[in-house]
């Protein structure tokens, strides 16, 4: 990926304000430049990327459209985008040598957002994440349908647990973002 961010420059930024059907609908326009939502992360926030002259077209033309906010990002490479194209075939190279096994639940994936089961399938969806969107919504609706008892984000930061609590409210959200509290966590639920 740092090496398709290299071969060809781009950007991201986040559209605040408008709907996804509206940010499509704005990069479908864009003339100059690559353009396209790379992530439908909650209702009225849509990333968008691409080279720097498409997202810039964008980005004002989202403004003028309505969006309450352009907020560019600071990132190496137009991720979730065409110009990620380069990083598949090393992707699928690397991914070849790996035994993979089916998982033993289902799994959602944000390139389709519908749950997978058998491992040939997310070995696909992995090496299209590279390019495709990252469906965000439809993957917490899509995991929704489990009636999960909570939510719970594994990793360092609270941006997911932000993004779901627009998305989701009725489920208790858990963090752990350290070995401690990821430690922690394994005991409460082993105990």
């Amino acid at each position: 990926m740092a090496v398709a961010g290299t071969e060809r420059p781009g950007t991201m930024a986040a559209v605040l304000g408008l709907d996804a059907e509206a940010v499509s609908d704005l990069c479908a326009t864009i003339s100059e430049g690559t353009c396209v939502p790379a992530n439908f992360n909650a209702p009225g926030q849509v990333v968008i990327s691409g080279d720097e002259q498409g997202v810039a077209m964008a980005s004002s033309a989202a403004l003028e459209a309505g969006a309450r906010k352009v907020v560019p990002l600071s990132v190496s490479g137009a991720f979730h985008s065409p110009l990620m194209v380069a990083a598949r075939d090393g992707l699928q190279a690397a991914l070849a040598d790996i035994q993979l096994e089916d998982p033993g639940f289902p799994v959602v994936t944000n390139a389709s957002a519908e749950p997978l089961t058998d491992a040939a399938t997310g070995r696909d969806l992995l090496i299209q994440q590279l390019t495709s969107p990252v469906r965000w919504v439809e993957s917490i609706g899509a995991m929704e349908s489990f009636e999960p008892d909570l939510w719970m984000e594994i990793g360092p930061g609270a941006v997911l647990t932000g993004l779901l609590r627009r998305i989701e409210r009725r489920r208790p959200v858990v963090r752990a973002g350290n070995p401690e509290e990821i430690a922690l966590l394994v005991e409460a639920f082993d105990g």
